[in-house]
């Protein structure tokens, strides 16, 4: 199998007392900065949950699915946080990725532009300017949303746009476009008003799986009930916070500096949006449908084709899962 390059690359839950001894080093690679999606991991560690497992975690700041997704497929980190249908396109090129748990049961992959730069839909996407980061997840799909669009592919130019910068890029005029995720939907809402427009990637009939919980095949091989754990404790934790999101964010904003606590609130809204579905509220949080997936892996053999293929079936499990644990629907606003 070809291998990358790459340097350096609770519901159920009391408060646990810490263990004498040190546990296991683990890394986890987000896919971009920290935001609200990832407080359930930093909750789970602030209250000691990976520490009594065992697990002495590291959250790495990411930048993005496409590098988390190189990094963990090459051992250079354990787990990692990861848009599925990009770890597919990696794992076609020899990373060494498994799915373990859907943060977003749908697809999160939204595009914003405003109307007063003379675009009012897709159709109006040929010769603007697209502003993300290379390693963006829409960016790596998008010949598939371009496809789908029934626009060229190649009709538009991409411009390398920080994650943190994509407003204020849209707001200069630097880019037509932005790619972002839905949990962010409100702040755009409120800077631009009437004038934004946006279209949800399954609007136009392409809803992959979204972010996901992933982890090196082979380091799974080697420690499953390091990685069974890791997948329950962080599973129970997104129960806790969407429980009660609270002490999550408090989590997430005594290790992140520079968040807002009301926009980290209503991403969190977002999110729990994105996290429902008729799978993860009936078999688990976090579960992952083999159906889906296998159409996932079809939408990006056809647009993207595989470098080399494999058996879908092999690129993620369920059985880490506790599945007693579900996606509650009734705190899911409507």
């Amino acid at each position: 199998m070809k291998r990358f390059g790459i340097a350096g690359l609770a519901l159920a839950l009391l408060a646990p007392t810490a263990p004498a001894g040190a546990g296991e080093a683990v890394n986890l690679i987000l896919n971009w900065t920290p935001t609200a999606d990832h407080s359930p991991f930093y909750y789970a560690k602030a209250q000691g949950w990976y520490e009594k497992a065992g697990i002495d975690l590291t959250i790495e700041v990411g930048k993005g699915s496409g590098v988390s997704a190189l990094k963990v497929g090459s051992g250079g980190s354990p787990f990692g946080i990861a848009d599925l249908a990009t770890m597919l396109v990696a794992r076609s090129k020899g990373a060494d990725d498994v799915a373990l748990m859907s943060i977003y049961a749908n697809t999160g992959q939204t595009f914003y532009w405003l109307k007063s730069y003379g675009v009012n839909g897709v159709k109006d996407f040929p010769s603007h300017k697209i502003g993300n980061p290379p390693g963006d997840a829409s960016r790596v799909m998008w010949p598939a949303f371009a496809k789908a669009a029934g626009i060229a592919p190649d009709s538009v130019n991409f411009v390398n746009v920080g994650p943190t910068a994509k407003i204020a890029a849209l707001k200069s005029h630097t880019v037509d476009i932005i790619s972002d995720f839905y949990n962010e939907h409100d702040l755009k809402a409120i800077e631009f008003g009437a004038d934004l427009g946006y279209v949800n990637w399954k609007d136009i009939g392409l809803n992959p799986y979204g972010n996901s919980l992933i982890v090196n095949g082979a380091y799974l091989q080697k420690n499953p009930k390091l990685v069974e754990d890791f997948v329950k404790i962080s599973q129970k934790a997104f129960a806790a916070c969407v429980a009660d999101v609270d002490p999550c964010l408090k989590a997430l904003l005594d290790q992140v500096s520079g968040l807002d606590k009301e926009n980290q609130q209503r991403q969190w809204e977002r999110i729990k949006f994105l996290m429902t579905d008729e799978f993860t509220t009936s078999k688990a949080l976090g579960w992952i449908d083999g159906e889906r997936m296998k159409k996932d892996y079809e939408l990006v053999q056809t647009y993207l084709g595989m470098e080399k293929p494999f058996n879908v079936e092999d690129a993620f499990t369920t059985r880490m899962l506790d599945t007693s644990v579900k996606m509650d629907a009734s705190k899911v606003k409507k």
